[in-house]
């Protein structure tokens, strides 16, 4: 999952359906892996509004 979660963060575009195949493997079903997206993808947005904002920055 965590490996997942990298790639998605670092350029979406290269999420293909052999890593969705390969959290299959290790026990996600769809929803979970739905699941597992959204939340990195939310977490990635409000990292970059907030670092936009300069939010938290001194």
């Amino acid at each position: 999952m965590i490996d997942y979660v990298i790639k998605l963060t670092k350029d979406a575009t290269k999420v293909s359906p052999a890593d969705h195949e390969r959290l299959r493997g290790a026990g996600f079903d769809d929803r979970a892996i739905l699941q597992i997206t959204l939340i990195a993808a939310w977490f990635n947005y409000i990292n970059r509004v907030a670092d936009a904002l300069g939010v938290g920055r001194s």
